[in-house]
């Protein structure tokens, strides 16, 4: 069974001392490709996930400025990211969009950054990553503004509710889903119910790592081969057999992402 993670920090700090392990596992894993997400408080952190992209032929890169970044960079620096997703292996912009929980960055300026990011993207003709926290309809007021559809839009590591998932999907996004479907409680129940809100060709299912290891990973570094688990309750959740939903998955990311032919 064929899978792609289609949102990854595996080219972070936390994988230095074992990456190639790492992708050798998530090979063995049946992970056909990885999406290794640039982000970073300085360019060089974003530059990471293409530098490792360059080397792997599994790993794919996208480059942005995440909320919780967005007021340390410059005006200055929008050229230089400009000119990183000129590299062949850059598939996406982001992950940008906005993170009213932790509020790292003034929420103006949050705004504002991801309002120019999905700009960027539009003008590259990429899709756009939306890392989006407790601000929901505002994020999604921006990329119905920003006609962002028209690019491409992933929700990353949705974490909203039914009506949240309803409303991605009526304004053309892709919804993903992470390692939150698998862990107990009533907290993760409105995502597990969000998953029926979704259409099947609009579903992608991540592992976010090192973060959120699914069940019966949690506690553990999270890592690209865990990703089977996260889509078993993907697929227990939507009511479809598992082959089912990794080929759906499978499809919608290439899709989305534009990936043709061997990566």
């Amino acid at each position: 069974m064929q899978l792609i993670d289609s949102h990854s920090h595996v080219d972070g700090r936390e994988f230095d001392a074992d990456r190639q392990d790492v992708l050798r596992r998530a090979r063995t894993a049946g992970v056909s490709t990885i999406l290794a997400v640039g982000t970073g408080a300085s360019l060089d952190q974003v530059e990471r996930a293409l530098l490792l992209a360059r080397k792997e032929p599994d790993v794919l890169a996208t480059v942005g400025i995440h909320p919780h970044d967005a007021a340390r960079f410059a005006g200055s620096d929008w050229p230089n990211l400009l000119e990183m997703a000129k590299d062949a292996r850059f598939v996406a912009v982001g992950e940008t969009g906005l993170d009213f929980h932790y509020d790292h960055s003034p929420r103006e300026v949050q705004v504002d950054v991801f309002r120019r990011q999905v700009r960027m993207a539009l003008e590259l003709g990429k899709p756009v990553v939306c890392h989006v926290r407790d601000a929901h309809s505002l994020a999604l007021q921006v990329l119905v503004e920003e006609r962002a559809s028209q690019a491409g839009v992933a929700i990353h590591c949705f974490t909203g509710g039914p009506g949240d998932a309803a409303a991605y999907v009526a304004a053309g996004c892709y919804v993903s889903f992470s390692g939150i479907v698998t862990f107990k409680g009533k907290s993760a129940d409105p995502i597990r119910e969000a998953i029926r809100e979704v259409p099947l060709d609009r579903l992608l299912i991540e592992t976010d790592c090192p973060y959120l290891a699914p069940v019966p990973m949690r506690g553990k570094r999270n890592e690209p081969a865990y990703l089977g688990y996260i889509a078993e309750a993907v697929a227990a959740s939507a009511g479809i057999a598992v082959a089912d939903l990794a080929a759906a998955t499978v499809a919608n990311t290439r899709r989305l992402f534009r990936l043709t032919g061997p990566t």
